[in-house]
């Protein structure tokens, strides 16, 4: 009789970040299957980091019993790490990722593939152009950055609203954060700072710049459709970069967004897939 390998209980650590205290959970691969194969989870914005954490962890217990480790990032300023979200930066974000990576290579892990979320795809990407890394996953990857700074402004209008206040615009409040405030947006201060540089990101410029395989994966209502116009452009835009790419869809509900905690098994199993045979 064959005996399952002992799981190996995640591993709570803390990085020591350009700002501050960085937190992470790895989950080591177990050793009958061990690969020296590993991957880095980077989280979305704001509140879809707590909203997606059921799912990070689903996909590294998943990992896990392949052999393959895994290690969920909260960057600076966000979740359990150092700091508050007002204290958040992109350029503190590609460090702390960065110094994610070595501390994997450190334990061993001689292959690391970046799975990003949302915003987390695009900083997967950005640490890509300057970290060698195998691979790069993207889950539902933001487009651009201006338009999701824009939906997560309208969060604030919407509420004002609805307690019967005129509300400012979202052009008003890009001003107000332009001048150096910061503006509390669903329990999150936004500095204009992380603003300015989230506004500038670009997926399609991004991809282009790195010549990492990438395997983006899109949650969708129904699998099997062509991909919106937008998701063709930046496409379009890769293949004349020669970037090296694969487009994915799963059925499945966008868990990210969902107030009440919601999976994507089909996600998890097609990441799962990917992962195990594409091990270099």
């Amino acid at each position: 009789m064959t005996t399952a390998p002992k799981q190996v209980p995640p591993e709570p650590i803390v990085l020591d970040g350009l700002a501050g205290p960085v937190f992470a959970i790895h989950w080591p691969g177990h050793r009958s299957h061990d690969s020296g194969y590993a991957v880095i989870y980077l989280p979305p914005f704001a509140e879809e980091l707590n909203r997606a954490r059921r799912m990070a962890a689903l996909q590294a217990q998943m990992l896990a019993a392949a052999g393959i480790g895994m290690l969920a990032l909260d960057p600076y300023g966000c979740g359990d790490s150092g700091g508050d979200f007002r204290d958040a930066r992109w350029e503190t974000w590609l460090d702390d990722a960065v110094r994610a990576v070595a501390w994997m290579r450190a334990r061993g892990y001689g292959s690391i593939t970046l799975l990003g979320l949302r915003l987390g795809a695009l900083l997967a990407l950005a640490v890509a152009a300057t970290t060698r890394i195998s691979r790069v996953m993207l889950w539902n990857p933001v487009l651009r950055g201006d338009q999701m700074i824009t939906q997560f402004l309208r969060l604030r209008l919407a509420a004002d609203l609805s307690g019967g206040k005129k509300g400012e615009s979202t052009s008003e409040m890009r001003q107000a954060l332009a001048k150096g405030d910061s503006i509390e947006i669903a329990g999150y201060e936004l500095s204009g700072e992380l603003v300015s540089a989230i506004d500038t990101l670009r997926i399609a410029d991004l991809g282009a710049a790195i010549t990492t395989p990438i395997d983006w994966i899109d949650v969708v209502p129904t699998a099997g459709q062509s991909p919106p116009p937008a998701h063709e452009q930046v496409m379009t835009k890769w293949r004349t970069a020669g970037t090296t790419f694969t487009y994915h869809q799963v059925a499945g509900e966008p868990f990210w967004n969902l107030q009440e905690t919601t999976i994507a098994p089909d996600l998890l199993k097609l990441t799962a897939h990917l992962l195990e045979s594409g091990r270099t």
